[in-house]
């Protein structure tokens, strides 16, 4: 039997991420059995993205860029529809890969389904019970496209059951005749390995902050709901700045650039209260390798990023979410991610209250046991083996 051939579509920094565990499980296992095609849509342009990036991560370069950029949801999302369909008339593959939420997820969907290349769906299932949320929409369009659904958690799973599919189904599995698998998180196969190549290649991050493991507190803001609300902005940052102040910790905070343009217009006296406060170092973004490292020897999280969120369970950390609801409910439900959104007090609340943990917190095994890309490819190659 011919190589599966594999069309791998990413469109941002974090899905060219998580499509590396993919990659890195075919080279090691499957080299001979599946050929891999990567398209960027170049949905995102990220500064990073640059030779360093896929050197420094060991990741596969994309064999297409669509270089789309940013445009509106409509525009954006059409043009990269367009692009992916030239891919796909011109490479013929067996099926197509996509991950998570982003329009470039939704594009992929759109145009494999349509031209009847069947259609496998990384972290399915997934849902935050929100439709005003861009991303929430795209999950569910993604998913009721897809041949293949792996879902990362139970959660994940059961939303799947609810909205009517069958985890009973019998091969060959088609978009009518789908198939649902829980199967853990690709997103921990890669910080296993991300963690170690972080101790290799920044062991002196800590010291170029001149902070110790265990003794700061790591704090990401990226989502518009709470950089461009400048008052939800200020409120959390004043109270952060404050709570970091009253309890000798140590705040790291790799701000986001629109964070940053934020603070600089709109806020520029809380800017200057950061920046001359010695519980705060506002730092450029973090790379992926140093945000690995961070999030490993800090003492708590505090986060409005869903990735971010689930790397603090793999790392048993703390976290608290700045958000008003998270797709990782098993985390909440855990007891070691709390929902705050942008209120003070529940901020205040949270904060203290893991500061001053005396229980030992468990981070049970939500995500599975790191060779979640492997059994992914294993079912890949089955399908097609089958027919």
């Amino acid at each position: 039997m011919l190589p599966v051939k594999l069309l791998n579509i990413v469109g941002a920094r974090p899905q060219i991420i998580k499509s590396s565990a993919i990659s890195r499980a075919i080279t090691k296992h499957f080299p001979d059995r599946i050929t891999e095609i990567l398209i960027h849509t170049g949905q995102h342009y990220d500064r990073e993205m640059s030779d360093v990036f896929f050197d420094e991560l060991e990741i596969h370069r994309p064999d297409f860029n669509l270089g789309v950029g940013s445009a509106g949801h409509g525009r954006q999302t059409s043009m990269m529809i367009t692009g992916i369909e030239e891919v796909l008339l011109e490479e013929k593959p067996h099926c197509v890969l996509l991950y998570g939420d982003t329009n470039s997820t939704l594009a992929g969907a759109v145009a494999a389904s349509k031209l009847h290349f069947p259609v496998i769906h990384i972290e399915a299932g997934l849902r935050s019970f929100n439709k005003t949320m861009p991303e929430e929409l795209n999950r569910i369009i993604s998913d009721h496209s897809s041949t293949l659904l792996f879902a990362p958690t139970n959660a994940a799973f059961k939303n799947l059951m609810n909205e009517g599919f069958r985890p009973e189904n019998s091969p060959p599995y088609t978009i009518n005749n789908p198939k649902i698998y829980l199967t853990g998180d690709i997103m921990y196969d890669n910080t296993l390995f991300y963690s170690e190549l972080a101790e290799k290649k920044k062991a002196g991050l800590l010291d170029q902050l001149s902070v110790k493991k265990d003794e700061y507190i790591l704090v990401t803001i990226h989502r518009d709901s709470n950089t461009d609300d400048t008052e939800r902005l200020s409120a959390i940052l004043t109270t952060l700045m404050k709570l970091a102040e009253e309890n000798d910790i140590h705040l790291i905070m790799p701000l986001h650039p629109r964070t940053i343009v934020s603070l600089n217009t709109k806020l520029k006296e809380l800017h200057r209260e950061l920046c001359r406060s010695t519980f705060v170092s506002i730092v450029p973004p973090a790379s992926f390798l140093e945000i690995i490292l961070l999030e490993k020897h800090c003492r708590m999280i505090i986060t409005d990023s869903g990735g971010v969120q689930k790397e603090s369970h793999f790392f048993r950390k703390p976290c608290i979410v700045l958000r008003k609801e998270t797709e990782w409910v098993e985390l909440v439900a855990n007891g070691t991610a709390r929902l705050v959104d942008a209120d003070t007090q529940k901020l205040k609340e949270e904060f203290v209250h893991f500061m001053e943990q005396k229980e030992v917190l468990n981070y049970p095994a939500f995500y599975g046991d790191g060779k979640t890309a492997e059994f992914i490819l294993g079912e890949i190659i089955q399908m097609f083996e089958n027919r």
